[in-house]
């Protein structure tokens, strides 16, 4: 039931390859639009004296191809004009994509920072639909930002809002979402769940006709040839100078009756002629590691016969991509070891970047290069019919739900207060550690607040753990707290009575599934639905009378079907009860205020894989799990109450 696109919490524009979570419709397969998208010719052009709209796109983990902007695409189509097996820094053009360059002559797209790889194409659309009059069409993200729709999309809702229909059903494309042009809004047709869309007017893409000039020595057009100084060029072309090198060394020791000597390499030129970058074949839907020729010669070289030479014929939609696929793959000698360039993670030995560059220099020398595809989160199990979904052994119920805040108005604070301490007469002469006054002193709330029977010089001792204070200042904080009847020492977190959090009203569903969890085959999963609606905040909150939101919901999570995780589960009921499961404040993720964010007792929210930290295989959860429950006084003697 999420959004239209981005993963939540993710940023829709800047993470180029990053998720996107859109609901596909039951028994229906997804599909291009209507005939405003055009197949290209061979070579990825359009037909000679036909003009047509240049989009380029990127292949995100969804398999689903996203749109750069009109900008980018502009940008894209100047550099491929000058050099068509040249790189493109599109951080150039649009500064949140500073870490993305797109080589041309293999078709991909390179992170540089974590050495992540994607595929790119270059896609034609008729001059009359959308992005040949520059209208994008949008939705409202989880983070109140606008997220662009899939270019087939965007000109299927243009299509029909053009030809005024009150609205749009894109099941016909495999999604289940109607588009309302009236209110302008997009509804999931599983969850009802709306979201704000809107059409915005952006620059228009770029017109091409007919075919593009060949690949030119790189700069074109520069009457100095003095070359861009921005930290992202010296990096590509400092990259592509000392490949190019190696490129040479290898040639000349292979075949050296083949290869004359090009005047680029003599002065250690900065920007040589040819490419340096990773030559790639075409990827495949289920994105295995791909093994990769070293084809890239420069132009200015002689090819030795029999090695095929990739390039332009990679500038095509993909269906065309697969000869060029084959024949690079049959280049590769067998038996040769592979590197693999991986989105490594920060725990790796070595740095993504590094690794990335090192791919770029080995696949430049002459060495096969395995290009692992930057692996997927596993959000969700496989889909589960009613009819499979049971409910937990052992534990009562299926759904718990929450209201307002149950205050306990029987006790005052006073009473709260006097029944977890003992008097002190003779205090020691130490620090009170809530107002930082000694403890043979008056407390430093004195004058603050009074309360009858309380004097300001009142010592009291907390019963489990001895910690001692001033009863005002015992008093102080309890009511600045949640006044829900219970006290947690400032000083070691001993809590004494029920502590209550200020988590809203909402919902907990929670029933096995037939899946399993990686590390965990031998169970069934527990499944835990959490769903919280927006709201007003209330008195326990940081800004009562506000709005707060409520983002991501419904959160699914998961546990093992086993005793110990049954036994997370019944405690996570109490923890739910108890209203400590969320809180309202600022998410750390998107540094939203006045938001639903997680309150110190984590969840596992990937079900198959741990890519992101919360997800399995993870041996420690369970045990960590439960410390954390403990440190909110849910322990396992709840249970037995």
């Amino acid at each position: 039931g999420g959004g239209f696109g981005e993963a939540p919490g993710e940023p829709s524009v800047p993470a180029l390859g990053h998720g996107a979570g859109l609901s596909h419709c039951p028994l229906s397969m997804a599909r291009q639009a209507s005939g405003a998208m055009l197949a290209s010719g061979g070579l990825g052009f359009p037909p000679q004296n036909l003009a047509r709209v240049v989009v380029w796109e990127w292949l995100n983990e969804h398999g689903r191809w996203r749109p750069y902007s009109a900008a980018v695409c502009h940008h894209i189509e100047n550099v491929l004009k000058e050099d068509a097996r040249g790189s493109v820094v599109l951080g150039q053009v649009d500064v949140q994509l500073a870490p993305y360059v797109i080589d041309l002559q293999s078709m991909h797209q390179f992170r540089q920072d974590t050495g992540t790889m994607r595929p790119v194409r270059r896609n034609f659309y008729d001059p009359s639909s959308a992005p040949g009059k520059g209208i994008v069409w949008e939705w409202e993200n989880d983070n109140n930002s606008w997220t662009p729709y899939d270019m087939d999309i965007c000109i299927t809702i243009q299509n029909a809002y053009e030809k005024q229909h009150p609205w749009l059903d894109l099941s016909s494309l495999g999604f289940c979402y109607l588009i309302y042009f009236s209110s302008m809004s997009q509804m999931n047709r599983q969850t009802q769940r709306k979201r704000r869309l809107r059409r915005r007017m952006d620059l228009a893409y770029p017109l091409t006709m007919g075919s593009i000039p060949k690949s030119q020595s790189w700069p074109v057009g520069t009457s100095t040839g003095t070359p861009c100084s921005c930290p992202q060029c010296l990096l590509v072309n400092s990259t592509r100078a000392a490949s190019n090198a190696i490129l040479a060394s290898q040639r000349r020791k292979l075949y050296p009756g083949a290869v004359r000597q090009s005047s680029t390499f003599a002065g250690g030129a900065l920007w040589p002629v040819g490419t340096g970058t990773v030559a790639v074949a075409g990827g495949t839907a289920k994105g295995e590691g791909l093994r990769v020729a070293s084809g890239a010669f420069a132009p200015s070289q002689s090819v030795p016969s029999g090695v095929p030479l990739p390039g332009l014929n990679n500038l095509n939609r993909p269906g065309t991509q697969q000869g060029s696929r084959l024949g690079a793959r049959a280049t590769v000698p067998p038996g040769v070891p592979a590197l693999p360039v991986k989105n490594l993670n920060g725990t790796g030995p070595v740095h993504p970047a590094l690794a990335g560059m090192t791919g770029i220099l080995m696949c430049a020398a002459g060495l096969p290069v395995c290009l692992t595809r930057a692996p997927k989160p596993i959000l969700h199990p496989p889909p589960v019919s009613k009819s499979d979904i049971k409910p937990v052994p052992g534990v009562n119920g299926i759904c718990r739900k929450t209201k307002k805040k149950h205050l306990k108005k029987s006790k005052t604070p006073e009473d709260v207060v006097r029944r977890y301490i003992q008097k002190v007469k003779n205090p020691p002469d130490e620090d009170c550690t809530i107002c930082m006054e000694r403890l043979v002193t008056s407390s430093g709330y004195e004058g603050v607040l009074s309360h009858r029977g309380i004097k300001p010089e009142l010592v009291g001792k907390l019963g489990k753990c001895g910690h001692m204070y001033h009863l005002l200042c015992l008093l102080a904080m309890y009511n600045n707290g949640n006044k829900d009847g219970s006290l947690q020492c400032p000083t070691c977190k001993a809590i004494y009575g029920e502590k209550t959090g200020t988590q809203p009203p909402g919902k907990m569903e929670f029933h096995l599934i037939p899946h399993s969890l990686p590390g965990y085959t031998d169970s069934k999963t527990i499944r835990i639905v959490y769903d919280i609606p927006t709201g007003i905040q209330g008195p326990e909150h940081p800004n009562p009378g506000k709005k707060f939101t409520a983002r991501g919901f419904p959160r699914h999570c998961y546990l093992p079907d086993n005793e110990k995780g049954r036994k997370v589960l019944k405690l996570l009921i109490v923890a739910w009860d108890r209203r400590l499961i969320f809180t309202i404040g600022t998410s750390n993720t998107t540094g939203e205020s006045d938001t639903v964010v997680w309150n110190e007792i984590h969840h596992k929210t990937e079900f198959g894989s741990n890519l992101t930290g919360h997800g399995y295989p993870d041996p420690n959860y369970l045990d960590n799990v439960l410390a954390e429950l403990l440190a909110q006084g849910v322990s396992e003697a709840t249970l037995k109450d």
